[in-house]
């Protein structure tokens, strides 16, 4: 009896820790600006050279705003190269959206780093873009694999 409660709570531990490791991170937790802006590099650690899918998630937009966001990449967290890894076309809405990031070629990148630039459109160009939005980013296939266990 005891011996099976032991097995348990091992594997429900170990479980657990999977299921702890396939949670999405952060590239930029919910930020509100006006302006471009770069946010703080993530280090992958274990995670270098892996398939990802990047959310970029748009909560607030004031009308006749765009944004684009890039994700970078970096060896040593100082060079950044001069192309984004990813970028996400411009968008104008609320809303989740969620782009492949191909690492499985690059293992040497270890950071990655958003960066973001803003814009008037329309007749109202003048006004002053406003975005509330937030970026994650996990493991491709890892919302498949809690979903299976």
């Amino acid at each position: 009896m005891y011996a099976d409660s032991a097995v348990d709570s091992t594997t429900f531990a170990t479980s657990l820790i999977e299921e702890s490791m396939r949670q999405p991170r952060y590239l930029l937790p919910e930020h509100m600006s006006r302006n471009d802006g770069v946010g703080p590099a993530m280090d992958l650690g274990a995670d270098c050279g892996k398939l990802f899918v990047v959310t970029l998630g748009i909560n607030h937009v004031v009308e006749h705003g765009g944004l684009i966001v890039s994700i970078w990449g970096s060896a040593d967290g100082m060079d950044w190269g001069t192309r984004p890894l990813v970028s996400f076309p411009q968008k104008y809405y609320c809303g989740l959206y969620s782009s492949l990031l191909n690492l499985v070629g690059r293992p040497d990148i270890r950071y990655l780093r958003p960066q973001w630039s803003m814009k008037g459109w329309g007749e109202k160009s003048n006004t002053i873009p406003l975005f509330s939005f937030h970026l994650f980013v996990e493991e491709s296939g890892s919302r498949l694999s809690t979903a299976v266990a």
